[in-house]
């Protein structure tokens, strides 16, 4: 497997994917698979950083994803997810590294990750398209 920067000709397949990768166990009225959906916005925002399951692509992406953040200088990766998944990644739940999720309801799912030596606390802040769910 081959992990690349993605180029506009490729939106169409990674929308495709995340259709069918976060393919809701109840499906929204509207039919919105809010990944896609997030991901399409995200590619417009200032902020953004650049169906199968089961075969890898996940970790690998994920490891990926962390490289670049690292690489770019960032000092945090956060997420909503699944603990029993993003532990083997090095995330934990946000309270143990000092960070408080937007909504503390999240609990244990707001997960979070050092990237570098430098540190500091405080509330996450996801970029604007994160707020418009």
């Amino acid at each position: 497997m081959i992990v690349r920067r993605e180029r506009p000709a490729d939106h169409d397949a990674v929308r495709a994917l995340h259709r069918a990768a976060f393919r809701p166990a109840r499906p929204r009225a509207d039919g919105v698979v809010v990944e896609a959906r997030l991901t399409d916005e995200l590619r417009d925002d200032v902020g953004f950083l650049p169906g199968e399951q089961f075969r890898g692509v996940g970790t690998v992406l994920v490891h990926s994803l962390l490289a670049v953040a690292e690489a770019a200088g960032e000092r945090l990766a956060a997420l909503l997810g699944s603990p029993a998944y993003y532990r083997r990644f090095g995330f934990r739940t946000s309270t143990e590294v000092g960070v408080t999720a937007p909504d503390p309801a999240w609990g244990e799912h707001f997960m979070a990750r050092w990237l570098g030596e430098q540190r500091a606390a405080g509330t996450f802040r996801y970029a604007d398209p994160f707020q418009r769910r």
